[in-house]
């Protein structure tokens, strides 16, 4: 039985994904590792491309009728075997030890012995913390790093590691951990994954992360940052695009808050600021925040309830 089950959910991205595959054959325990690639839609070049390819590891492909990444994930946690689920995005290109950084934190971990289990846990919370593993991630050099790109990691609009930089080797506050369950590179375990599936009621890209890890906090689970276990995100943006992902997140938190009580509060405060927001500078993140208020405004539009 494999060590450690990955799940990739993809959408018609072949030429990113085989690359994160390689990068998961090369790892230094690739012989513990199984990979449950779920395509979230179909696609001709995808199914085309695992159709062809062999692998060196074991390598599951799914297609699922097209809905959201959490569906996938869902999905995906259904066929795995290993006592461990780490989730990745498919275009996470991991360093050779990430997969063994992640198993080796969760042992020690787990040898501590101090009881902390998840509401009603049994199993592997009678051993010990129960813990979300969070691997570092930043840009692939290789993709010609913008400006937007760094404001987004500076920022935490993208990734907000240098905010959590001083947990490393850690456990996050529990106040903020839900801030920080990044499914582009979290392992945790397979049973608690299960137990707490992501919601599959969301139409739009943004927060169910965030939503899900709200729901793991609260039932008790921590969130460990191992700043070792490291991934390169294989993903070139431009300020064109990241200011539509922006309106996109807009839009989608309209949508999370008018199915999760958690998220009024966050648009709320949110609508407070319009006024505010409306006289900043041409600055970075002034083009940003209005492309998210232009979001928040499109989506009161589309989901009537607010």
């Amino acid at each position: 039985m494999p060590s450690l089950s990955i799940i990739i959910p993809t959408h018609k991205r072949s030429q990113i994904l085989k690359l994160c595959i390689q990068h998961l054959e090369a790892q230094t325990i690739a012989d513990e590792l199984e990979v449950i690639v779920v395509s979230d839609g179909h696609d001709d070049a995808t199914e085309e491309f695992f159709a062809k390819q062999t692998w060196k590891i074991p390598v599951q492909f799914f297609e699922i009728p097209k809905s959201h990444q959490g569906t996938a994930r869902n999905f995906g946690l259904g066929h795995a075997s290993a006592p461990l689920i780490l989730f990745i995005g498919d275009d996470a290109l991991l360093e050779r030890d990430a997969c063994e950084k992640h198993l080796s934190t969760h042992s020690l971990i787990t040898a501590a012995k101090t009881p902390l289990a998840p509401t009603g846990g049994k199993g592997a919370g009678e051993r010990g913390i129960i813990t979300a593993i969070l691997g570092h991630v930043t840009w692939d050099p290789a993709c010609e790093i913008t400006p937007v790109m760094r404001w987004l990691e500076k920022s935490g609009w993208q990734f907000g590691y240098p905010m959590i930089a001083k947990y490393a080797h850690n456990f996050l506050p529990t106040k903020i951990q839900q801030r920080f369950t990044y499914t582009s590179h979290i392992s945790l375990p397979t049973e608690i994954a299960r137990r707490f599936p992501f919601r599959e009621d969301v139409s739009l890209y943004g927060w169910e992360d965030i939503e899900w890890g709200d729901r793991l906090k609260q039932a008790g689970v921590r969130l460990y940052y191992e700043p070792n276990a490291k991934a390169l995100h294989h993903h070139h943006i431009t300020l064109e695009q990241s200011l539509a992902r922006m309106e996109t997140l807009g839009k989608s938190l309209v949508h999370m808050a008018s199915l999760s009580p958690g998220f009024k509060a966050k648009l709320a405060r949110w609508k407070l600021m319009v006024s505010r927001l409306r006289s900043l500078a041409p600055t970075m993140g002034g083009k940003h925040r209005r492309a998210f208020l232009r979001g928040i405004q499109i989506g009161k539009k589309k989901f009537s309830n607010q």
